[in-house]
């Protein structure tokens, strides 16, 4: 009976099981084993598992050798390649059997077939490897901790590395992660609450790293005896997804600060969708309109309607960017200028299906323009009417815009000159010098250079300059073109009975001419620079906030362009114009009108004025000049008084020789001289800050005595005062 039921039962398994003699020959084998062989129990009984199964690793027979002594063998993942050719994963386990007699009758093998499972395995891990997800165990009853090998290679570290349960949440950033995992951990091992979080590491080669940590506890007679899990490497993803929010984020504010309004139009069904920006921007209310596209249409100025929608059905004809501006009036009656842009989208197919697009308010940009055009024809005023011939010169020699002073020197009309260049005007002995300075000017070896050359005038003679020359540089770098100051000194070269005043006269020209060629150069072609710069800025600039800075930076930029072109005529104007009105006036008398017109100036700020003129001492000036000096001094003093102490000015005067020395000195803030003095009387230069410092007053009074034939020196000391010692002639 128990020789049927285990017939039966090798005949029934579900497994492969096979039963040998001594000598490996089939005895029994399951249906199922010999299905897998494809033979029925009389081809294979009594006959060699070898001759069976011709390709037996010598390993297999070695085993089965040593089980045929009394040993019991288990091993799994045993790969068999089948007659068919095809490969097999077994799991074996082989024990001997006895006979009556209690010797060893043969062996018994169970083969599992693990192939499917041993396949998704492989599956498995090559996903992982894929996905860079590795697997941890961390063993509560010995602390050892185990990881795969991509755990390993997530960390940079060797794959002998065996690390502790220390040193694997040290691995953790320090601060909010580490402390995180710390929490994970401690709630998985005390109450057995799994954890799935995206943490930050810190790799074996101090690189930071995005991770996924997933850890589950395992429990054992109620006791939690492992914590298993996975460990991904997510970063590129969530450095990717950091920056994607961070973007929206930004996106999001930008719009709502800039009060910018999104809009699309559904070509299909003509129908217009705006945010609420849009309402805000037009000043409507949403619920006065059912129809978004009606609310857009009534809200544009009659006079730029028809165009606006012409504009919008060209762009949908001819499949362009849909890009205008028009007006609407607001709620006070003010007009306010809008700008639109808008991209058409199209499905799949490539059919056109929407216009996506935002608009905004550009008011302040259109007022800008209008401003900055009448500051470029106020320029232009300015440079036309210069008492300096002035002139842009292009880089091949011709000229590119003149003046009415040079036109009036060289006797050309401006169109004559337009069709002649510099070259064709210059005297033949004069035209290396200036071609050569001009090459090196270009090759970047100077910013600029003057001269004194000389001009054929129209009718064939001779006049002679001064010429400055200055380079103009575009926004890339690249030369643009030249500015050129011409001063015409043919009456001074003729005047021989002036020879000496005018060379003085001429010195001095030369030296505010210096400054005037680099002011020219420094701020015209500063602002002329920043202007343009600005400009294309404000007309590529998208952020609102961005252009109301630029708008506000533009018209800055404007008024002080105009306030330097004043300072540059004032400053050429002193030099020009001094020559037949130098009086003799008394010193005394110009100091008390000067007195007299900030009187309320030097109460309020309690001055104490002591003044030691002789009413005797008359001086040969221009009188606005002198009394424009008095005036600039004394309020300085005033200007750059000492908070901690009471202002005195003193005011003296001596005679010496034909000459009068007037010392002006007061008790104020003073100057470093160390660092300023050969700055003191420069244009723009400002030593203390205070609202109304403009660096113009001492470079304008130093001119006006030297064009008046005197002189002006300064001693100070910071913190005890300055003394301006002035030098005039008496006669």
């Amino acid at each position: 009976m128990n020789t049927i039921l285990i017939d039966h039962f090798i005949n029934d398994a579900p497994i492969e099981i096979g039963v040998f003699d001594v000598d490996m020959n089939f005895i029994k084998c399951s249906n199922q084993w010999l299905k897998k062989m494809g033979k029925d129990i009389q081809e294979v009984k009594g006959k060699s598992y070898y001759d069976v199964f011709p390709k037996t690793s010598t390993k297999i027979k070695e085993i089965h050798s040593h089980c045929l002594k009394g040993s019991f063998s288990s091993f799994e993942g045993e790969k068999t390649i089948l007659p068919s050719g095809k490969i097999q994963w077994l799991n074996w386990k082989i024990n001997p059997w006895k006979t009556e007699e209690d010797k060893i009758g043969g062996l018994i093998i169970v083969s599992e077939d693990v192939t499917h499972k041993k396949n998704e395995e492989e599956y498995r891990l090559k996903a992982q490897a894929i996905a860079k997800i590795g697997g941890w165990e961390v063993n509560l009853i010995t602390n050892n901790v185990y990881w795969t090998k991509i755990t390993k290679a997530i960390h940079k570290v060797s794959e002998d590395f065996t690390p502790s349960l220390e040193e694997v949440i040290n691995f953790y950033k320090k601060g909010y992660h580490r402390k995180k995992i710390i929490t994970y951990i401690s709630s998985a091992i005390s109450s057995g609450t799994p954890w799935n979080a995206e943490l930050k590491i810190v790799t074996n080669e101090g690189v930071e790293k995005w991770v996924r940590t997933i850890g589950k506890p395992e429990i054992v007679n109620d006791k939690i005896v492992r914590l298993t899990g996975t460990f991904q490497d997510i970063d590129d993803r969530k450095k990717a997804e950091i920056q994607h929010q961070e973007t929206l984020k930004r996106l999001s504010i930008a719009t709502k600060t800039a009060n910018i309004g999104i809009w699309d139009f559904n070509i299909k069904k003509g129908v217009l969708s705006c945010d609420d920006s849009m309402y805000l921007l037009f000043e409507l209310d949403r619920d006065n309109f059912s129809n978004v596209f009606e609310a857009w249409n009534s809200a544009i100025y009659e006079d730029d309607r028809k165009r606006v929608l012409n504009e919008m059905q060209e762009s949908l004809i001819h499949e362009k960017e849909f890009n205008t501006e028009y007006r609407i009036k607001s709620s006070n009656g003010d007009i306010k200028y809008i700008k639109s842009i808008g991209d058409l989208h199209r499905d799949e197919n490539g059919v056109p299906v929407k216009i996506v697009g935002a608009k905004w308010d550009v008011t302040e940009f259109k007022k800008a323009e209008l401003e900055l055009i009448k500051k470029k024809e106020s320029f232009a005023g300015v440079f036309d009417n210069s008492a300096v011939g002035m002139a842009l010169v292009g880089l091949d020699g011709s000229w590119l815009k003149i003046n009415k002073s040079l036109s009036s020197s060289l006797g050309y009309t401006s169109k004559e000159l337009m069709k002649l260049t510099f070259q064709d005007i210059t005297h033949p002995d004069d035209l290396v010098v200036d071609l050569k300075l001009l090459q090196e000017l270009i090759e970047g070896k100077r910013d600029g250079y003057q001269i004194e050359k000389r001009y054929f005038h129209k009718k064939g003679h001779i006049i002679y300059v001064i010429l400055s020359v200055t380079k103009v540089s575009k926004i890339d770098g690249n030369i643009s073109h030249f500015i050129s100051q011409v001063v015409d000194i043919t009456s001074r070269k003729k005047a021989e009975n002036k020879v000496k005043s005018v060379l003085k006269i001429t010195s001095e020209q030369n030296k505010s001419l210096t400054n005037f060629a680099h002011i020219v150069s420094h701020n015209l072609r500063s602002h002329s620079t920043n202007l343009s710069m600005l400009t294309g800025f404000l007309i590529n600039e998208e952020d609102e906030k961005e252009k109301k800075q630029i708008v506000k930076m533009l018209s800055d930029s404007s008024e002080s362009l105009n306030e330097t072109i004043t300072h540059l005529n004032e400053v050429v104007s002193v030099k020009l114009n001094v020559l037949g009105k130098l009086e003799k006036v008394n010193i005394v008398d110009v100091l008390n009108n000067v007195r007299k017109s900030i009187i309320t100036q030097l109460n309020d700020n309690n001055v104490t004025l002591n003044v030691k003129i002789e009413k005797t001492h008359c001086v040969r000036v221009v009188p606005a000049y002198l009394d424009s000096i008095l005036l600039n001094l004394l309020t300085n003093s005033v200007k750059y008084r000492a908070p901690d102490r009471k202002p005195i000015i003193n005011i003296t005067t001596r005679k010496v020789n034909n000459q009068i020395v007037l010392t002006f000195s007061d008790n104020g803030l003073g100057i470093d001289l160390d660092k300023h003095r050969d700055k003191v009387f420069g244009m723009y230069k400002t030593f203390h800050k205070h609202k109304d410092s403009k660096g113009i007053g001492l470079f304008i009074t130093k001119n006006q005595i030297e064009a008046m034939n005197g002189r002006i020196d300064v001693e100070s000391k910071v913190d005890k005062g300055t003394t301006f010692t002035l030098i005039f002639n008496m006669n």
